[in-house]
């Protein structure tokens, strides 16, 4: 597995992780580790077969991998990811009319999930927001800066959030839930 981010260049990788399954069965994958079509079949509530056909398009794509080392017997098929983290630029596509479509339907098709995760948290019941007075937060701001200066920016954000991403989990028997965090920065006008 690699420690490296995963720069995808190719519109057919893009579009293999683009569908809403296959993009859910590798943040799964990123969360919670490796795991067989059957455990990722539970966490999605989708049925194994379809589970398995999008993990061998995943794996097609070479965004994910086989853990042999995990199975117990030879049946037994364990999947990982092949990149801790995933990116992409619609720069890399520009020169390609399909790619360039392929592109800007997965930047779409990302900001919904993104904002498809904050929408549910807000659906929440009122009993569910009241188990976490703190923590949630929305921030915004406008910077006037320049496309390096913004560039800075996120990558100290992304450090911030891989920090935490990363960070070993403290085995101090405190109950931790999942939390989806993103951040955005794109030019605009009040």
């Amino acid at each position: 597995m690699s420690d490296d981010n995963h720069s995808i260049t190719d519109s057919r990788v893009l579009a293999a992780m683009a569908h809403p399954v296959r993009r859910r069965l590798l943040d799964l994958l990123k969360l919670d580790g490796p795991g067989t079509a059957s455990t990722l079949a539970e966490h999605t509530g989708e049925a194994v077969g379809n589970v398995s056909h999008h993990l061998r398009a995943l794996a097609t794509a070479g965004l994910i991998e086989e853990a042999p080392e995990l199975a117990r017997d030879r049946r037994e098929r364990w999947w990982r990811r092949t990149s801790p983290t995933l990116c992409w630029s619609s720069t890399d596509f520009a020169d390609d009319a399909a790619g360039e479509a392929v592109a800007h339907a997965v930047e779409s098709l990302n900001l919904e999930r993104q904002t498809g995760h904050v929408r549910r948290w807000a659906d929440q019941p009122q009993a569910e927001q009241e188990r976490w007075p703190l923590g949630p937060f929305s921030a915004e701001v406008w910077l006037r800066v320049t496309d390096d200066e913004l560039a800075e920016y996120a990558a100290e954000l992304k450090s911030v959030m891989n920090k935490w991403a990363e960070r070993e989990v403290p085995d101090d028997g405190r109950d931790r839930s999942t939390v989806f965090t993103f951040a955005r920065g794109v030019p605009g006008r009040p």
